[in-house]
């Protein structure tokens, strides 16, 4: 089974629900297992325990860092931390799932965007709506991988996923290491040292038949989660 943790605020869930079982639809589809869809104020490590997935994938988020209460966010940071399975964080997650490791949550009072920086004189506002006078990376990217990986199987030097984003992790974790990055972004994807913990800031589950290199990834993801599970059965 897999877990796919998703971050809709109460009010949004009406108008997101749709988007998410799309995506539900995708990791059951690459995975060849159930995906069970799960809010993150329920995510926890007994949770994890019980269910045992086999794999993690974590959401973006459609609202500011600011509008969450920690509170409903220490579940999931103890879930994280203590998890074996592969866990692969995506967006808001994976920029998330770094302040997990750099900061003590039951110490923080409130968390916060990290933009990656406000728009220089004379330049254009691709995306006004959203955090107007901020840079964003928006719509497909060309993203440079920097370090190999078997997240990247099947890729050279670059792969095009979807971008929507104006923030970015700042301080990447010592226990991490950068796996991608783009001209604007260094932390683009990265991989904690020692455990299977990924985190991508693009959107691989946007692809398309047109730009597929999202797909491919993921197919990648559940495949190294495969291969965990297939060793765990071994021992």
């Amino acid at each position: 089974m897999v877990f796919y943790v998703v971050f809709a605020q109460d009010d949004e869930l009406s108008g997101a629900g749709a988007g998410y079982f799309q995506q539900q639809q995708r990791f059951e589809e690459l995975s060849g297992e159930p995906c069970l869809l799960v809010r993150y104020k329920r995510v926890n490590p007994r949770l994890l325990a019980e269910l045992a997935p086999t794999a993690v994938v974590m959401s973006g988020f459609g609202r500011s860092f600011e509008t969450f209460d920690r509170k409903h966010l220490v579940g999931v940071n103890d879930a994280v931390k203590r998890a074996t399975c592969p866990i692969l964080g995506i967006c808001g997650s994976h920029q998330l799932n770094a302040m997990f490791h750099t900061l003590d949550i039951r110490k923080v009072t409130q968390f916060e965007d990290l933009p990656m920086r406000k728009l220089r004189p004379g330049e254009p506002d691709l995306y006004p709506a959203y955090h107007p006078g901020y840079f964003k990376e928006t719509g497909f990217h060309h993203i440079r991988t920097v370090q190999d990986d078997p997240l990247f199987r099947g890729f050279e030097e670059t792969l095009f996923c979807l971008e929507s984003h104006y923030c970015e992790v700042k301080t990447l974790p010592r226990e991490f290491t950068v796996l991608a990055s783009t001209d604007e972004c260094r932390v683009q994807a990265y991989r904690h040292r020692n455990k299977p913990l990924y985190g991508v800031q693009f959107h691989p589950e946007g692809y398309t038949d047109a730009y597929p290199d999202g797909k491919t990834l993921l197919e990648n993801f559940f495949r190294l989660a495969g291969a965990r599970r297939f060793r765990g059965k071994a021992r």
